[in-house]
């Protein structure tokens, strides 16, 4: 490693940073991680902080999970790389397949195609929903639906199912025939409705109204977070994603559940949609798949889809898609890795009990500081802040005050991620009852510290 003065010299200088500001990120320089382990990592001055961020949603084993890295080793020697476009295939991959058929059959998923990361997951969702239609001699079925404050990733067509204007706007025009519902968020929602119940059924007529207004024949797909992640973690009432199903079925339209984030444990179960006892026709997942470890993703296909793929016999069904990376052999290895880790530790049950915990210290700490006008969890550990300057007014905290509370709380050992104007934590699933509660405690001097 270069030595600390050219690296801080040097940061943000030569590299764009995702999601942020050049300007801001020369004027703020971002922390620099150089090590982890556990459940915690430790920047260039050796500060160790515990990491409420999870990576990015995706370390749910944490920093220093052997047989991860013992896999990736191994395969690194055994077969680095091999494509699996037509003709060729590896060891890895296919064993890959088989794990994630009998891992997500609960949902009635069989069917895997393989990515490099959760957009091109929601990519491929979206490309073979249209084809799916095609080859079933549907062709007008192009459009797709999707939730206000719904994050899809970046891709052109992953903004343009996204419902947040800040992924949007300054890429515009996206992919034509995408159009947006409401958000079952009962915090902010144009029916000033504050009961979660009352608001799943206004949001589901939403849907049903926009269906009956484009046209259920123009309809391809509707997609969405079992918890809305990146948008603030706003978790639905449990009536609306069956709804959601039931509209879709009863309208012909595929139900892609994006479990980029929600898959592998965080929600306390082991997909998004089984929370809600929902099955998807598609599944996007990613991130914890190989804990962070290694770029990679999955989308996950029911029978329905499969079996019109599989016995097409006009030549349409032929799958013009894919990546050089689909199905490595490293990244499959890494998932293998990682899926038997995952189930033998049940982080599962450990992120629902304390999700639970982490959900009610963070209540307790709304009852102490007025900047916390709500909090959002209990749902596994996807927890958030969303801070105002005015409760009864529920203005947004300005950029500088929630500045100030995020390096507050990072001095006093925690960090957090700060997005517009929430603080959204999503902490590896191995979290122990004493991480709780350094969280709690240092979020608690960060907004005394404001």
């Amino acid at each position: 490693m270069k030595d600390s003065n050219f690296l801080k010299e040097n940061n943000a200088r030569h590299m764009w940073h995702p999601m942020a500001h050049p300007a801001d990120s020369l004027a703020n320089p971002p922390k620099i991680v150089v090590g982890g382990d556990g459940v915690s990592i430790r920047d260039i001055d050796g500060k160790e902080v515990l990491d409420a961020v999870g990576g990015l949603w995706n370390v749910n084993l944490g920093f220093s999970c052997e047989p991860i890295k013992q896999a990736i080793a191994a395969q690194l020697d055994a077969l680095p790389y091999y494509s699996t476009f037509r003709g060729t295939s590896n060891d890895q991959v296919i064993e890959l397949s088989w794990m994630l058929r009998e891992f997500f059959e609960p949902d009635g998923l069989t069917r895997a195609f393989f990515t490099s990361g959760g957009s091109d997951s929601v990519e491929t969702a979206l490309r073979l929903a249209r084809q799916y239609h095609k080859v079933r001699g549907e062709s007008g079925r192009t459009k797709y639906l999707s939730l206000k404050k719904g994050y899809h990733g970046t891709h052109f067509g992953g903004a343009s199912v996204n419902g947040n204007a800040n992924f949007r706007t300054q890429y515009e025009p996206l992919l034509p025939g995408c159009f947006h519902i409401p958000a079952p968020y009962t915090y902010r929602n144009p029916f000033n409705e504050t009961d979660p119940e009352k608001l799943a059924q206004l949001c589901a007529t939403a849907l049903e109204d926009e269906i009956a207004f484009q046209g259920a024949g123009t309809i391809a797909a509707f997609i969405m977070e079992p918890v809305l992640g990146a948008g603030g973690v706003i978790p639905p009432h449990a009536s609306f994603m069956p709804m959601v199903r039931e509209i879709c079925d009863r309208n012909g339209i595929l139900l892609i559940a994006d479990e980029v984030i929600t898959a592998f444990g965080r929600t306390g179960d082991w997909s998004g949609s089984r929370h809600w006892g929902v099955k998807p026709d598609m599944m996007s997942t990613a991130k914890a798949i190989t804990n962070g470890y290694f770029p990679f993703g999955a989308v996950m296909l029911n029978d329905k889809i499969a079996d019109v793929f599989e016995q097409d016999t006009s030549g349409r069904g032929a799958i013009g898609h894919g990546y050089t990376y689909s199905g490595h052999p490293v990244g499959a290895a890494a998932a293998i890795a990682c899926l038997k880790e995952t189930q033998r530790l049940d982080v599962a049950a450990n992120a629902g009990a304390r999700g639970a915990e982490l959900f009610a210290g963070l209540n307790g700490l709304a009852e102490k500081h007025d900047l916390i006008g709500d909090v959002r969890g209990g749902h596994g550990l996807m927890c958030a802040l969303e801070l105002v300057s005015d409760r009864a007014a529920k203005t947004p905290i300005d950029k500088a005050t929630i500045g100030k509370i995020y390096e507050a709380t990072y001095e006093a050992g925690v960090m957090v991620r700060v997005s517009g104007p929430n603080i959204i934590m999503s902490p590896p699933l191995i979290l122990t009852v004493e991480d709780v509660q350094k969280i709690v405690d240092a979020l608690d001097a960060g907004f005394s510290a404001a």
